[in-house]
């Protein structure tokens, strides 16, 4: 099982069983701090009592020594080891609260006889687990678990459902029966020789609660000036990142030139007495190409700047590559980039910093500024009136809609101005009849609106999107939204898909904007120092514009995107008709082929763009393939 994911550590490999009990806890080690083997897992915290496998990096814990060092004999600077001294002096659950950092753990306690899992507040560390046969498996990913004889592994087509809607496959589901992932800011305690099944494991303990921080945060708003608010963000996010800075490898950040990975790298820099070393993918399609930007701002910030400009067939080549990488069904295709940037980075550095986080925090996607407008604009139309106008929105194809909006391009404010406005404009007339703003918003982050009618077998289970009862009360339908990115699209898509991409080729990220003490604040801001007329992350942009001029930033919000529509038609249509095969699907027996079957036709025949679908499909296809099954 270790061995599955030599990849995420390659430097140092560590098993420790009791056979007596009956557990055993194996770990693959990355070095970043403490490298001599004073820090290899499993490890034995000084009293004895606590075992540890832990995945990730707790970046208070030189300010935890302190407090422990009198009662702690150290045996080196790992974070590991302050981990296990201060769950021994505190407790596990205080001792949760108490970290700052990112992490997925496995603890046993020999006095107890319990086996804890835990999970970082914000999900950024992967943590799957679930009983197999007489089994309780665990590990940081599911090839992991695949690797035991008890592990079966039969395909949940209710999972699956959820797949094709989001292009993820939302936590605590996995793509296998039986295999969960544990929820962000919770823990798991079962006890040696309870009977093991499914609902003997028991449920998950919540330690922080991203729900209670909106609640709180929005009934304590900030009260001072925007002047205030800034100095405040700036201060924490110069200490999140200062904190993140801390390694005894080399370490980078990535740069696309965007407002979230500037912030980062201009947070870097101040605090470093060398050019930080940044990384940038650029693309010969000018369209996806953000590189030119990223130049700019490195070149004013004065990193130590490495670009790569890479071709369409190398980003194709990364795509027979994506079963393995991701190890369940996932159809992001920025995580084609993502990878490419990583290997990048991984040859100069064992870690690099991300934006990420930025957009959920700070109002930053453009779907904040598109469902409020529309809802408040057409939501009290009879919907019978709105469906009219959806119809008179569909009769010309995407493309030609997107010629129209190029041409008046210049003459539009920059917050008018999207990529793919004709396909964004579709989307908007499909959303435009629903009965309630939240209806919206799913509307916008779906993709197959009805994957019952498409997965054979399958019916979708509830998630936080789905199910009122889990929200928030939060008065303002922006925060809403923001809320749901926070915990559904943030941990099970942006978050899955830096770390596969990344520990694939073995870096470690680490996002400065995570820290929980910036999610606190962030959620203490009034909406207008979030997002300002048309501008989201308008207080963000603040913080930035005092290391980088506006003028290097402002621009439409592009995204890490690829020209997957063109690829299908052209390089890629024989890879995805082979996938798409009706008779192949009918054998296989999961996928209904003839909805699938007609967006392929209208795909290929230029009516619509229908690539984001489609690769969903493709993504499951391919990962059915190569898991055998």
């Amino acid at each position: 099982m270790a061995s599955a994911l030599a990849h995420r550590g390659p430097d140092a490999s560590g098993v420790w069983a009791d056979e007596a009990i009956g557990i055993a806890l194996a770990h693959r080690r990355l070095s970043v701090l403490e490298l001599s083997t004073a820090g290899d897992q499993p490890m034995t915290s000084a009293c004895g009592r606590f075992l540890i496998v832990f995945n990730g990096e707790i970046y208070n814990h030189l300010e935890l020594r302190r407090e422990l060092e009198e009662s702690v004999t150290w045996r080196g600077h790992s974070d590991t080891e302050t981990l296990l001294a201060a769950v021994a002096a505190w407790g596990l659950e205080t001792a949760l609260k108490r970290f700052v950092g990112m992490f997925a753990f496995a603890l046993w306690d020999r006095r107890q006889r319990t086996l804890t899992l835990a999970r970082d507040r914000i999900g950024e560390k992967p943590l799957y687990y679930g009983v197999q046969g007489d089994a309780f498996l665990f590990g940081s990913e599911l090839k992991a678990l695949r690797a035991h004889p008890e592990f079966h592994g039969e395909i949940d087509r209710d999972a699956l459902t959820l797949f094709l809607r989001h292009g993820y496959v939302p936590a605590p589901y996995s793509i296998y029966k039986g295999i969960h992932k544990l929820l962000p800011g919770t823990y798991l305690r079962i006890a040696a020789g309870q009977g093991l099944s499914s609902r003997s494991v028991g449920n998950p303990t919540v330690y922080w609660s991203a729900r209670e921080v909106a609640e709180v945060g929005t009934r304590e708003i900030f009260r001072g000036t925007k002047a205030e608010a800034e100095r405040e963000l700036a201060r924490l996010l110069m200490q999140s990142t200062a904190g993140q800075m801390i390694a005894d490898v080399p370490l980078g950040a990535f740069l696309s030139g965007g407002v979230d990975s500037s912030t980062v790298v201009a947070l870097m820099q101040t605090q470093s007495t060398r050019p930080v070393k940044t990384f940038t993918i650029g693309f010969h399609e000018k369209a996806y190409n953000e590189a030119e930007h990223a130049h700019a701002v490195a070149a004013h910030l004065g990193t130590e700047h490495t670009e790569l400009y890479v071709t369409a067939e190398q980003t194709m080549a990364v795509i027979p590559r994506l079963p393995a990488l991701f190890d369940e069904p996932f159809a992001d295709p920025s995580q084609i980039p993502t990878f490419l940037v990583s290997e990048l980075a991984r040859q100069h550095v064992t870690v690099s910093l991300s934006g990420d986080g930025g957009d959920e925090l700070f109002g930053g996607y453009n779907r904040y500024l598109w469902a409020t407008r529309i809802w408040r604009r057409a939501g009290w139309l009879p919907s019978s009136m709105r469906g009219a106008i959806a119809a008179v929105m569909t009769e010309l194809p995407p493309s030609a809609w997107s010629a129209v909006f190029s041409s008046f391009a210049r003459f539009l404010p920059s917050g008018w101005r999207y990529a793919d406005s004709g396909d964004k404009l579709h989307k908007l007339a499909e959303v435009l009849t629903v009965r309630t703003p939240e209806d919206i918003y799913k509307g916008l982050v779906s993709h197959w609106r009805q994957p019952t009618t498409v997965v054979v077998g399958g019916s979708e289970p509830s998630t936080v999107v789905s199910d009122t009862s889990r929200w928030p009360d939060l008065p303002e339908f922006t925060d809403r939204m923001m809320y749901l990115d926070l915990v559904s699209y943030l941990p099970d898509d942006i978050l899955a898909k830096v770390d596969r991409a990344a520990m694939g080729v073995s870096l470690e990220t680490r996002v400065p904007m995570l820290d929980h003490r910036v999610i606190d604040f962030a959620w203490r801001l009034p909406s207008s120092m979030k997002i300002e007329k048309t501008m989201g992350k308008w207080l963000l942009r603040q913080v930035l514009y005092r290391h980088v001029p506006r003028e290097l930033i402002e621009r439409p919000k592009t995204g890490f995107g690829l020209p997957l529509d063109d690829w299908l038609r052209g390089p890629l249509r024989g890879w995805a008709e082979s996938l798409l095969d009706e008779r192949r699907m009918v054998q296989e027996g999961f996928l209904n082929p003839a909805p699938i079957r007609t967006k392929w036709a209208e795909h290929l025949a230029g009516r619509r763009n229908w690539a984001p679908h489609l690769w969903i499909i493709l993504m499951f296809q391919a990962w059915l393939l190569a898991s055998g099954i």
